[in-house]
């Protein structure tokens, strides 16, 4: 939620929810940083607690040099919320991510007697459950939440899966206020966009290698193309990157953008590109709708169903860098003006207000 080696893209919709929320309860989160540190307003409260590194993510527990940082964060962030827990007495807690959140609420609202839900997003069931050890821990973290929510249908059934108990689809989104309205490029004079960790299961190198295969046919339908974002894939991205800049291809590439950088490029784009290998609803996709930016996407997890849904651009036949290449070509030669109103009922449906609302309508006993 500082803006550190991506938090901000990916920490950005928890800050929203949690101002949603304070609408109607009074709301306290509980988040690691570099440092401890407490903030308050009516309704809202932000506790900070120290921890080696940020964020939590770029910890592995496959590096025995990690350990020892994994365990002090775990430490920090257990204390952290029995202290809140036995000065504030919540009537509620909502852990995210299944790990370690969940874990550290199980134990301290179980020795307290409040019920605690677990929101699962793609990194608990795709990163950390490949780890048999870790997947055990999920499973019973997972079986003792009240509720279970994920943010995407087949993460969804993924936690019922492994934990044989319902798990709900709750949607993760940031709230954006767009800038310029919407605008739409002349056809054929087309600015392409990919915003995300530059990661393998981000897809960024089939993003190149599907660039790649572009002719000069085709690149003369394209204005610009902007890669923002970060990560280990960094000198795969840069190399890719430029080959085709000494082809005189326009591309360029930056870092990752706060909130209001991301609402500028998104909007800027005439497409998004959302080319992941392994994908549940990124919260990039309702960045996209709120911002009526079609989106080319790979025919992963959740995605094939939203675009039979709301028709939101186009989705490759396979996931891969030729399949992908073929669907840029095709949106090179559609107005994006003809998927107005796909976008415009997706944003209807993935509103945020309605995603705070109905997770007080669960816990209604809760709200004070």
């Amino acid at each position: 939620m500082d803006g550190e080696s991506g938090a901000e893209a990916a920490g950005s919709f928890v800050v929203d929810f949690a101002h949603q929320l304070s609408i109607h309860a009074r709301v306290t989160v509980v988040a690691a940083s570099v440092r401890s540190s407490t903030c308050s307003t009516d309704q809202l409260s932000v506790r900070r607690f120290a921890v080696p590194r940020i964020p939590l993510s770029v910890l592995n527990p496959l590096l025995p040099t990690h350990w020892p940082l994994i365990l002090t964060s775990l430490r920090s962030g257990a204390k952290a919320l029995e202290d809140l827990v036995r000065e504030d007495r919540p009537n509620h807690v909502l852990a995210l991510w299944v790990l370690p959140g969940g874990f550290w609420a199980g134990r301290v609202c179980r020795r307290y007697g409040i019920g605690f839900s677990v929101w699962a997003l793609g990194s608990d069931m795709w990163s950390l459950g490949k780890l048999p050890v870790v997947r055990q821990l999920l499973k019973s973290v997972c079986r003792r939440a009240e509720r279970r929510y994920a943010d995407g249908f087949e993460l969804a059934k993924d936690v019922e899966a492994l934990c044989g108990r319902p798990c709900e689809f709750l949607p993760s989104m940031r709230r954006l206020s767009p800038v310029i309205g919407v605008r739409h490029a002349q056809k054929g004079s087309y600015n392409l966009a990919f915003l995300g960790r530059w990661h393998t299961n981000k897809g960024v190198d089939l993003l190149l290698d599907a660039l790649e295969l572009l002719v000069d046919e085709d690149w003369q339908k394209i204005s610009s193309i902007r890669l923002n974002g970060g990560g280990p894939l960094q000198e795969e991205v840069h190399a890719g990157a430029g080959r085709l800049i000494e082809q005189g291809r326009p591309i360029s590439v930056g870092g990752y953008l706060d909130k209001q950088g991301a609402v500028e490029l998104i909007e800027w784009a005439d497409y998004l590109l959302l080319p992941s290998r392994i994908e549940s609803i990124p919260v990039i996709f309702s960045d996209s709708m709120q911002l009526n930016t079609p989106i080319i996407a790979m025919p992963v997890g959740d995605l094939p169903r939203l675009h039979a849904l709301y028709r939101f651009g186009f989705i490759a036949a396979q996931a891969n860098s030729v399949e992908f290449s073929i669907a840029l070509k095709a949106a090179l030669d559609v107005d994006v003006a003809t998927f107005d109103e796909g976008l415009k009922a997706a944003r209807n449906d993935f509103s945020l207000e309605e995603i705070a609302s109905r997770f007080l309508r669960d816990v209604a006993g809760g709200v004070r």
